[in-house]
């Protein structure tokens, strides 16, 4: 991996020693400039789960991805610059209340004096690291923590604070997984009609103020105390959106060639 390249993708040059203030600064600065994004699905072009095709993607052509992508090449960075790093299977919570399976999301765990989840792929969500002790931490997307879910072992879930109660976004367990474990829930959200992400094109990214995200019909900035919901007429005004404010050319991105989906059809 070429460590100075993915740091200047990141908007970044020198970092200090692997603690935890680097750690914050490297997470930050990655959901700034990488957007979540789930443009290659929408176009066909299928995502397969191999560490050096995502590093391309992210880092050469200067795109994003979901959490599969954005998780997994985070924590080879993070391991390049000598961090200790596990992946993690999340369960994310439905608007119904319940929770999806198992390696419905990806996070990861940074081992420092104590474990830290940190998460650049779950879209509006922590810009930080968070311990699992149960401290809230709040940052310009609101308030969070990590609490251990009562009768199980080594089951935690991420929570925000809305205006009354503790809102858990997912769960995940700290134990350890690899990124091929992944690959059957990856490849059932490019393929399966009940997949959010086949139903919904997103792009989305924080900035310093606050969030830009675009969807198939609306862009939305938010931001020192300001939100504005702009209509998108039609495709290439959507298309001149995602240039001007994630720097990515959809007109570039080429579908796959027997692509698994229409190989089912």
């Amino acid at each position: 991996m070429d460590v100075e390249a993915y740091l200047a993708r990141i908007g970044l040059g020198f970092v200090g020693k692997p603690d935890l203030e680097t750690l914050r600064l490297l997470t930050e600065q990655h959901l700034i400039h990488v957007p979540f994004e789930n443009l290659d699905i929408h176009h066909h072009r299928w995502i397969r789960l191999h560490c050096g095709e995502i590093l391309n993607k992210i880092v050469r052509e200067r795109r994003g991805g979901f959490c599969y992508e954005l998780n997994s090449a985070f924590g080879a960075l993070l391991r390049k610059m000598g961090y200790r790093v596990s992946m993690v299977s999340g369960r994310v919570r439905s608007a119904a209340g319940g929770f999806g399976p198992e390696y419905d999301h990806m996070a990861l765990i940074v081992h420092l004096e104590e474990p830290w989840l940190v998460d650049v792929g779950f879209g509006n969500s922590t810009r930080q690291p968070l311990p699992l002790n149960g401290c809230r931490y709040n940052d310009i997307s609101g308030g969070y923590r990590v609490k251990k879910v009562p009768q199980t072992e080594g089951v935690y879930a991420l929570e925000k604070k809305d205006k009354w109660r503790w809102i858990p976004e997912y769960r995940f367990s700290t134990v350890p997984r690899r990124l091929k474990d992944f690959t059957v829930m990856c490849e059932h959200q490019q393929t399966s009609p009940t997949s959010v992400f086949r139903q919904k094109l997103i792009v989305t990214r924080a900035t310093p103020q606050g969030r830009i995200s675009l969807s198939n019909r609306h862009l939305t900035i938010s931001g020192r105390g300001n939100h504005t919901k702009t209509p998108i007429r039609d495709i290439h005004e959507r298309n001149r959106l995602i240039r001007e404010h994630f720097g990515i050319d959809p007109d570039t991105i080429q579908p796959t060639r027997n692509h698994p989906l229409f190989a089912s059809e």
